[in-house]
């Protein structure tokens, strides 16, 4: 092993000679590069090998190479490239070999080399990168869609990324992203050939033998990998996303044509195909014209066009009257209210539309469960209390079950300062469910008395489940904290540390309040004996799962003015016995760190 690491470190002394030579690096420096690549080389020629160890070594060669370009813009000097960073770069490159094929499925670790390559402008060398990658690879279709682009984008080879595209449809024959990518590269290809012509035709120069193809530049291709990929993908949101991709394309009128016309064929019953024909109409205006040019006609001309939206929805909802269509419709309005207009009567118009369009989702029972805290709030914001109040009551009769929708209703009912807030609260936590609960006392710290509130805490606690109770007893702590001080926070805390399940913090929240005392009143010191109580207590909860807890408990005994240093030996012993595995290790090293003043 060590005649081999000799061998590789003094492979580097020609670019370390050049290095010192040109006024790059000290001779200091060269020695101390040589000394950890060293050490380096060592960890990976061993045996056992681990990946780590390549990463580091790779890390720090690509700060070398960064560092040598720092010093190079400092210098003024940019000779002797191919003698320095070349060999540098395909050191790197050996490594990086060496640790894929080592870790194949460190998929990670491929990405890490490609993007290595790139940086460098390393052809070759990642197209090998990525034969070998997508050879172990072959799972993964973001990988062949990489490797394509890159063919096609960076050596502007159409051939070998339609090729990479064929390949990985084998693989991959109902993959939405493939075909969708494959598309897209097609129509790209076919639009730089077009470009090509016009540019020769323009220089009057003459191809020979040489033509462009009519069918590629019309985007054939692309309209028989259209066609290929509908038979095996269904589902219009597939040939929406083909739609979009065409569209991005001036020369494809006919394929658009055909796609649409092949949509509303076979997906006439989809909410989505009447989405994308209301939403086209927006698309579809007249062109600008120097009469409309007046900011009140082009808003004019946006209610046109959105008129013609809605009238294309209405058509929608009465052929097909499903929870999903009039979703489409609602978020169609709101997205039409959120956009800015200066014009007041516009702005009037789509209010109006939003909160009529709303209206009747909800009298045909078919509002979706996520659109109503949307609609609640919009009441809310344009003045109409009563009829928020009267939809969210209607909300929570029909989605009786979820506790999102009574919540909603609470905070309607708590910001219009309603007297049927505790009333409703009564109702809603028949579902026991923690979020109502933690509202519901929230509420009530603010309006009711303190009697109440704790009434109210008590009252949960028994409630919910046992899990949820954690939370509460956390809050109901630092509650009584907040309004009763110390004594009231220990009376709580003394009426709930038999109950369990508890969570570590509402131990950690009575242990300061109780070294909060201190500064408080400052006749005396806090009681070390509480602290202790806590500490026990927390500990018989929580002794074998945090180490941190322990640490602690022993940094208490050493700092208190009331602590005994001399239990510290024992509160180690105890730690050492109750955790286990890793916990076990932590502890020990930050004891040391805590024993040597470091902690």
């Amino acid at each position: 092993m060590a005649e081999r690491v000799e061998q590789r470190i003094e492979a580097r002394l020609p670019e370390l000679e050049q290095l010192e030579r040109v006024g790059l690096f000290t001779r200091k420096e060269i020695k101390a590069v040589i000394k950890k690549a060293s050490a380096l080389e060592y960890k990976i020629q061993r045996r056992a090998l681990h990946k780590e160890d390549f990463i580091n070594y790779i890390q720090y060669e690509i700060n070398l190479l960064e560092l040598i370009k720092k010093r190079r813009s400092r210098i003024g000097y940019s000779f002797k490239k191919d003698e320095i960073e070349y060999s540098i770069v395909q050191r790197i490159n050996g490594l990086f070999k060496r640790a894929t094929e080592k870790w194949k499925d460190d998929v990670q670790l491929w990405l890490s080399h490609v993007a290595f390559c790139k940086k460098w402008n390393k052809k070759i060398q990642l197209s090998k990168v990525f034969s070998a990658m997508l050879a172990i690879h072959p799972n993964k279709p973001a990988l062949w869609i990489m490797a394509a682009k890159w063919e096609m984008e960076e050596r502007l080879s159409s051939e070998s990324a339609r090729h990479l595209f064929l390949r990985a449809l084998r693989f991959h024959p109902e993959s939405p992203k493939l075909y969708q990518e494959y598309f897209r590269m097609e129509l790209m290809h076919a639009e730089k050939q077009r470009k090509e012509k016009k540019e020769f035709e323009q220089a009057k120069m003459d191809l020979g033998e040489f033509s462009y193809s009519e069918e590629v530049l019309n985007g054939e291709m692309a309209r028989i990998i259209y066609r290929n990929a509908v038979e095996k993908i269904k589902g219009a949101e597939f040939y929406l996303s083909l739609l979009s991709i065409a569209k991005l394309f001036d020369f494809t009128q006919d394929l658009q044509k055909e796609i649409l016309e092949n949509l509303q064929a076979k997906y006439a019953d989809d909410p989505l195909t009447w989405d994308y024909m209301a939403r086209r109409e927006l698309e579809m205006g007249s062109l600008p014209s120097p009469e409309c040019s007046s900011k009140q006609m082009k808003a004019s001309e946006v209610a046109q066009k959105e008129e013609r939206c809605c009238a294309v929805f209405e058509e929608a909802v009465t052929a097909l009257p499903t929870e999903a269509m009039w979703k489409c419709y609602v978020t169609f309005c709101l997205e039409r209210l959120n956009r800015k207009t200066n014009s007041e009567e516009l702005r009037k118009k789509r209010l109006e539309r939003t909160l009529c369009v709303f209206s009747r989702a909800h009298e045909s029972t078919l509002l979706p469960e996520t659109l109503y805290k949307q609609w609640l709030y919009l009441l809310l914001e344009v003045g109409l209390s009563e009829k928020a109040t009267e939809v969210a009551a209607a909300a929570t009769k029909r989605f009786s079950q979820s506790v999102e929708m009574w919540h909603t209703r609470l905070q309607v009912l708590i910001k219009l300062n309603s007297s049927d807030v505790a009333q409703c609260f009564e109702e809603a936590v028949r579902q026991g469910c923690l979020p109502l609960w933690t509202l519901w006392v929230e509420w009530s710290e603010g309006a009711n008395s303190k009697e109440d509130t704790q009434a109210l805490y008590q009252r949960s606690l028994f409630v919910i489940d046992p899990a949820d109770s954690v939370t509460m007893k956390e809050k109901y702590l630092d509650w009584a904290y907040r309004e009763g001080g110390y004594k009231k926070a220990k009376k709580v805390f003394t009426s709930l540390h038999e109950s369990r399940p508890f969570s570590l913090e509402f131990f950690r929240k009575m242990i300061e309040i109780e070294k909060e005392q201190v500064s408080v009143t400052c006749q005396e010191s806090c009681k070390m004996l509480n602290l202790r109580e806590y500490y026990e207590r927390a500990l018989r909860e929580f002794g074998s799962t945090d180490s941190d807890l322990w640490l602690d408990y022993i940094k208490e005994e050493l700092s208190h003015p009331q602590g005994k240093p001399v239990n510290c030996g024992n509160i180690h012993w105890r730690a050492m016995k109750m955790l286990e595995g890793e916990l076990v290790e932590k502890f020990v090293s930050k004891y040391t760190l805590l024993q040597t003043g470091h902690l």
